[in-house]
């Protein structure tokens, strides 16, 4: 009966120690509340949380020396004066770039680090960072 009893105590203990070691469905939420394990990030121009690969304007990562090619989206603001890219900028997820005068051109403002601007491209748009093209 004491070894019974025994196993099973020790069997519990594995169990509680394999349930604490693993990770919790969630655990990975942002500050905002975004699980970027289920795909999601946070927008500040929509100000929720997205899965910027379901979003309609996706461009394509023009050379890399990578052996991958990476994506990143687009949205616009309802009015079209601001543009939210999907770039990873140091602790930035995403860079906001603002319409510049009446010409379809937005560029990033002076708290980024590096020139941001995008321009219409053939049926979609291009990213070019510090005049150099990065998507398209």
């Amino acid at each position: 009966m004491k070894k019974i009893i025994l196993l099973s105590a020790m069997s519990l203990g594995s169990l509680a120690f394999a349930q604490k070691s693993a990770p919790v469905l969630g655990g990975d939420r942002d500050v905002h509340g975004c699980i970027s394990s289920a795909g999601y990030t946070y927008s500040q121009l929509k100000n929720n949380c997205i899965k910027t690969f379901n979003q309609k304007i996706k461009l394509k990562e023009v050379s890399t020396d990578k052996s991958y090619t990476s994506m990143t989206a687009i949205i616009f603001n309802k009015s079209m004066t601001k543009a939210e890219v999907f770039i990873p900028d140091g602790a930035a997820k995403s860079i906001i770039l603002d319409k510049q005068g009446k010409e379809k051109v937005w560029k990033s403002g002076t708290h980024v680090k590096d020139s941001y601007v995008l321009t219409p491209y053939k049926k979609s748009y291009q990213i070019k960072k510090n005049d150099e093209v990065i998507y398209q």
